[in-house]
């Protein structure tokens, strides 16, 4: 059996999607998410998309969000 050491340089080796495939492969194996979780999820994220689409709420830029958290005016 590989050390995690030796996983590592193998998994050095590959391309950058191929490094992202397998980390995504690792962590679903780990998390197992919450269904009832998701599920509301979701569904809060189809109804914003659905308000954006119809123009009942406007878009908030990226810089404008992280200037918020970032402790920015």
């Amino acid at each position: 059996m590989s050390t995690a050491l030796e996983l590592v340089h193998e998994i050095e080796k590959l391309t950058p999607p191929e490094r992202v495939r397998v980390i995504d492969m690792v962590i679903r194996d780990m998390v197992h998410p919450d269904a009832e979780i998701e599920s509301i999820w979701a569904e809060e994220a189809a109804h914003r998309w659905n308000a954006y689409k119809q123009g009942e709420i406007e878009p908030i830029s990226y810089e404008t969000v992280m200037s918020k958290y970032r402790g920015n005016p």
